[in-house]
């Protein structure tokens, strides 16, 4: 796995982490969270979220590569869900390290999706899918 999309999966976990750490402590404070959603709840999503991504490394090594790139950029997918926060409160609504820590998920998770998508596609490129191949 390249050195540059490893530093990029550790970006994400990381603004992952900070994201669900504050959420987990400060839910309460959180403009329109439904009652249901405590710390635990937040945690389970972020260790169901953290699954896809171990998903990801077990397929790479497992040498089937190209199915780790697939859920690779699903894992990155995920951390636009931070995202969703805004339909229940404006920014204006959220602390800023709220909106810090949402827009830090978001922006490395949407980075990894497309560094997936970019590998993904140059693989399957290589294998013979010849819609996938430049025509310049």
């Amino acid at each position: 796995m390249p050195r540059a999309l490893l530093l990029l999966i550790a970006a994400y976990f990381i603004a992952s982490l900070a994201h669900f750490s504050h959420n987990a402590q400060y839910i309460a404070f959180y403009p329109g969270m439904p009652a249901w959603l405590t710390p635990g709840t937040v945690w389970l999503c972020w260790f169901a979220i953290c699954g896809v991504g171990l998903l990801a490394w077990v397929l790479a090594r497992l040498g089937l590569p190209t199915l780790g790139l697939l859920a690779l950029g699903v894992y990155g997918a995920l951390g636009l869900d931070g995202l969703l926060h805004y339909r229940l409160g404006l920014c204006s609504q959220h602390t800023l390290l709220a909106n810090l820590t949402i827009w830090a998920e978001a922006t490395t998770g949407l980075m990894l999706l497309l560094v997936s998508a970019v590998l993904f596609a140059r693989r399957l490129a290589k294998k013979g899918m010849p819609w996938l191949r430049s025509t310049t």
